[in-house]
């Protein structure tokens, strides 16, 4: 069996945590590990790291194969396949197939999501190896959970006949449904929520997208034409950028007649909204889930979640309240579905706060913006022991460096000097520099930037050991 886990989603309802530089999938929620590392150790030792592949965009590739190194997942970060332009489930797992089953087309292959919260490691195996057979057999197989709530946000399978102990024929899929029709669903026990998990051949499901996405097939097939000639990369991007972006459920579960599902016993959440927060950290007695300083006085059935600032709480009952450094989310618990609402404002707006945090994440590090004005910007830079940034210059700003902790290696024009601690350095607009860490500690440094122009487009790269533009 292999496995494809799609990891280029946005988690836009996990805001302001998530962002669309650093979505749910990258982030620690309840544990060690973020939960895109879960997934790819959650699937050890059943599937050999050689054959675990992601699905991802480019502008998370760096982020993406630094986690699966800090976490010591080596397979995977090999296999690596990026999306030209996000086109939704259909497209990734079009192209997933192709590619994983040019060497067998009659490949098992289960399609996992980066992001959901799943326990119970020995079952969610189980539940795989029955897909396994299923799946060999023919079936498009889904994963269903047995609804525990009247829940909205999730979509929901009717089951059919049954195939065997604990596997039945789909007899339809449902759309997210309101309250009373999702409590009818629950009660009648002929209805489980579709997790979004999927086992099937490669052969398979591409007959299938076939059958019920021409174009798009044609376009893989183009693409698939293309693979191993000097053609491949141009013909990716063209034919990927131009079908249409629609998920798999739509674009072929819904429609298929071949399609079976399985009943996974598995505790599992798919972390959809901050709702979901009390199944990852457990709730106190007043129903009460808080994250981080925190001080609630008289509130019930709440969640707080504080990273540097203290939440403090009056006399709350069923809200939400997220404070990260650059953002703050207040709402009803009824309404944690429509934060996306909020992230499709700030795009609408101009607002950067969707896209990142203050704290940035980079290969060799990150960089935190403490403040930034008219003409200057303040940053706290942290790079890793033997870390290096790139060769670069800015046309538009200058920057003073000062190490408040490690020592900075600094090449500025034609020198390079070792810079310690309470030593600072300048660099002239137009200068080619790079910053490295030769020691063994990490290297802490305040830079104060100065010039008409501050955005982070605002490089040019000459040399760079993670292959950066």
């Amino acid at each position: 069996m292999k496995a494809l886990i799609l990891a280029g989603g946005q988690g836009t309802r996990f805001w302001p945590l998530s962002r669309e530089l650093y979505p749910k999938q990258l982030l620690r929620i309840g544990g060690g590990h973020t939960l895109l590392q879960e997934t790819a150790l959650r699937l050890g030792p059943m599937i050999k790291p050689a054959d675990v592949h992601i699905i991802t965009n480019g502008k998370l590739l760096l982020d993406i194969k630094g986690q699966l190194a800090d976490a010591g997942i080596a397979g995977p970060e090999k296999n690596i396949m990026l999306e030209p332009v996000p086109r939704n489930t259909a497209p990734a797992v079009g192209l997933g197939a192709l590619y994983l089953g040019i060497d067998d087309p009659e490949s098992v292959i289960a399609v996992l999501p980066s992001d959901h919260l799943i326990k119970e490691k020995a079952k969610f195996h189980a539940v795989l190896r029955k897909a396994a057979k299923l799946a060999e057999a023919g079936y498009l197989v889904v994963f269903g959970i047995r609804p525990t709530r009247p829940e909205t946000g999730y979509g929901y399978i009717k089951l059919g006949a049954k195939i065997d102990k604990g596997s039945f024929k789909v007899e339809r899929f449902v759309e997210k449904p309101d309250t009373d029709t999702a409590a009818n669903y629950v009660a009648s026990g002929e209805y489980l929520w579709n997790s979004g998990m999927f086992v099937w051949r490669a052969d398979v499901v591409l007959a299938e997208i076939k059958k019920h996405m021409p174009e798009l097939s044609k376009s893989l097939g183009r693409i698939g034409k293309a693979i191993g000639t000097p053609r491949e990369a141009a013909v990716l991007d063209k034919e990927f950028s131009a079908v249409k972006a629609i998920s798999i459920d739509y674009g072929v579960m819904e429609r298929s007649k071949n399609v079976a599902v399985i009943v996974a016993d598995f505790s599992w959440s798919d972390l959809g909204s901050w709702d979901a927060i009390g199944e990852v950290i457990p709730p106190d007695a007043d129903g009460n889930v808080s994250v981080g300083k925190v001080v609630n006085v008289g509130c019930k059935g709440s969640t707080f979640y504080a990273e540097d600032r203290l939440v403090a709480a009056v006399g709350l009952e069923d809200v939400i309240i997220v404070d990260t450094p650059d953002a703050t989310l207040v709402c009803r618990k009824d309404r944690a579905q429509d934060v996306k609402e909020v992230v499709a404002e700030l795009k609408r707006r101009g607002y950067d706060e969707h896209i990142t945090h203050k704290t940035v994440k980079r290969p060799w590090g990150s960089y935190t913006v403490l403040q930034e004005g008219p003409m200057y910007k303040i940053k706290r830079i942290e790079v890793k022991p033997g870390a290096k940034l790139s060769h670069q210059m800015h046309h538009h700003r200058s920057e003073h460096w000062v190490v408040v902790a490690g020592t900075a290696r600094v090449t500025n024009g034609d020198q390079v000097t070792n810079v310690h601690v309470n030593e600072s350095t300048y660099i002239p607009m137009s200068t080619r520099h790079r910053l490295e860490n030769p020691g063994k500690v990490p290297l802490q440094i305040i830079e104060v930037q100065n010039g008409e122009y501050l955005k982070e487009d605002d490089i040019v790269r000459f040399d760079d050991v993670y292959r950066r533009p």
